[in-house]
């Protein structure tokens, strides 16, 4: 089995107040259904108002995020685990349909030492 990053940006979802909700229950009602499935393994929300922080091999601790990276991580993900790519893009999908925008499906690599 796969774990898989479903992942979107802040900026790609674009509600109204009275739009928000309804993609909430929405959102909410697709994690439910992974858990049920058993394939949910985590997810949430990077909390915007918290800055990053960069952690040096020695320690030190430097304000922002990754030097070089244009794309901050922001917005909300959530983890699971499945058989099939093909599964993850199902998964995807009603992520997409609930949160009312496109989303980003990464595969972490397989680690034979787990």
């Amino acid at each position: 089995m796969t774990h898989y990053l479903i992942w979107f940006p802040s900026a790609a979802m674009v509600l109204t107040e009275d739009e928000f909700p309804e993609v909430v229950a929405d959102s909410h009602a697709v994690i439910q259904e992974m858990k049920d499935a058993g394939v949910y393994v985590f997810g949430g929300g990077i909390d915007e108002a918290v800055e990053p922080v960069v952690v040096g091999r020695d320690g030190s601790v430097a304000a922002g995020g990754y030097p070089g990276r244009e794309q901050e991580l922001d917005g909300g993900f959530t983890v699971i685990k499945v058989e099939t790519r093909e599964e993850a893009v199902r998964w995807a999908a009603k992520t997409a349909a609930a949160c009312r925008c496109p989303q980003q499906l990464r595969a972490f690599g397989y680690d034979p030492a787990s």
